[in-house]
């Protein structure tokens, strides 16, 4: 895929500073990853079409390994990773040139690491410095997560193993904390947003996770309303609804729920009808996930429900909007629901991968939107094919407004699973945690 004369540098992720004297938790570069299976810092890959794979790596050192932890080292990397050849971190500026030299074209991934295009210019600069002595310099820069993207785009039966691991998981963790927040509110005890998220953690790492796919929301009452909400200090009240969107991570490969359940494992009238309303729309999403739909096909499929429920449930007037089709011609729903039913998901919790096919890149049409007035590019989208993995999640925000029924204020509710797109439909992988409004209250009681 390099092309004659190809080459490509893949760099892992920086060690960052998260105050004096101590660093984030690291985490690998997912493209990196992908390719190596190697998560130590300091890192970086070159592969050139012919096939030959040299891993530039951190070099033993006794004194540093005792106080950040072993490491591989040059020596151990081609028997342990299958690369060529290995060679220590600080040697990249003098080889890279040295590999550079005499090829076509040199592939990277653009926009994702701060300083790597400054630093490959620095390194043809190297190259052109001996063009008086027959070297040739790569004439052509390219992307190289244009084809890193595809090939992570389907996932094949290792892959697809250990996302259906990290999904169990991650259904143990809801589970703990939809029983705990129940548990706690009948003894009368206090119970705050984070007594949850710390029920998702201890399963988390309980059970062999690395660490959380991304930061969890544990929203109470009215903050699940807010989208990217974070789990902090606000009471779980009886009679409220929570929100929890958390997943974890294993071995590289991201998980991701999110389940609305009764604080004290009750639904009111007003809760589950809105409540039951999302389970409709994202039932009507999974039915138009499988091989052959397109992308697009499980949103619009949510947006047809909610919007002929929202009329239905008073949400929306219909003498102001119209009929169902009308609300979604007007895109009148987006005051309740603002965001995509899904993402692709694997490596990364919000995955790489076109959106667009590939194929019909070129057919481009215009529309105009109902809500800002601005041109929207239209092009086809995605068609599914076996081995993808995307999220599916409707759902429902209502702030108070004029003309929404009051009691349904400050009720947000989101109901996200992760599929498989399999020829006949798609594997729904996260049902390890019900989503059935019976079936959750009577996980509660128990």
């Amino acid at each position: 895929m390099l092309g004659e004369g190809g080459i490509a540098i893949i760099p892992t992720a920086p060690e960052r500073q998260r105050n004096r004297d101590s660093d984030f938790l690291f985490r690998h570069d997912s493209y990196f990853y992908y390719l190596t299976g190697f998560t130590e810092p300091g890192a970086c890959l070159v592969l050139t079409q012919e096939g030959r794979s040299t891993l530039f790596c951190q070099p033993k050192d006794l004194e540093r390994e005792i106080w950040d932890g072993y490491r591989l080292g040059p020596a151990a990397a081609p028997a342990a990773l299958g690369v060529e050849a290995a060679h220590a971190s600080s040697d990249l500026d003098t080889q890279l040139p040295r590999l550079l030299e005499n090829r076509a074209c040199v592939w990277y991934p653009f926009a994702t690491h701060n300083g790597l295009a400054a630093r490959v210019e620095g390194w043809l600069n190297a190259v052109r410095a001996r063009v008086r002595y027959g070297a040739l310099c790569p004439a052509v820069q390219n992307d190289l997560c244009t084809l890193l993207d595809e090939m992570r785009l389907v996932k094949d039966e290792h892959e697809q193993a250990i996302m259906r691991r990290a999904s169990a998981i991650s259904a143990g963790a809801h589970i703990r904390a939809m029983q705990r927040s129940a548990r706690m509110l009948r003894a009368g005890e206090e119970v705050r947003e984070y007594h949850l998220d710390a029920e998702l953690l201890h399963e988390f790492r309980q059970q062999g996770s690395q660490y959380p796919a991304y930061s969890s929301i544990v929203a109470a009452g009215a903050n699940a309303c807010v989208l990217h909400y974070r789990a902090d200090t606000a009471p779980v009240r009886d009679g409220e609804l929570v929100l929890i969107d958390a997943g974890c991570e294993l071995d590289g490969y991201a998980s991701d729920i999110t389940r609305t359940f009764p604080a004290n494992g009750r639904f009111t009238g007003p809760q589950r009808a809105l409540y039951d309303l999302v389970l409709a729309s994202q039932e009507a999403a999974v039915a138009a996930t499988r091989a052959g739909a397109r992308f697009t096909d499980p949103h619009d499929a949510t947006v047809a429900v909610l919007a002929q429920g929202m009329l239905d449930l008073g949400l929306l007037d219909r003498n102001k909007v119209g009929t169902a089709q009308d609300v979604i011609d007007q895109r009148a729903y987006f005051q309740f629901y603002m965001h995509r039913t899904g993402h692709w998901l694997g490596m990364d919790v919000h995955d790489c991968g076109s959106y667009v096919e590939p194929g019909e890149v070129g057919q481009v049409g215009q529309r105009k939107d109902p809500l800002s007035g601005e041109l929207i590019t239209n092009r086809p989208s995605r068609v599914l094919r076996p081995g993808m993995v995307l999220t599916v999640e409707p759902g429902l925000y209502v702030r108070p407004a004029a003309g929404v029924p009051e009691a349904f204020h400050h009720i947000g509710i989101r109901i996200e699973d992760d599929a498989i797109v399999t020829e006949a439909g798609c594997e729904l992988i996260t049902r390890g945690v019900p989503v059935q409004a019976d079936e959750i209250e009577a996980l509660m009681r128990a």
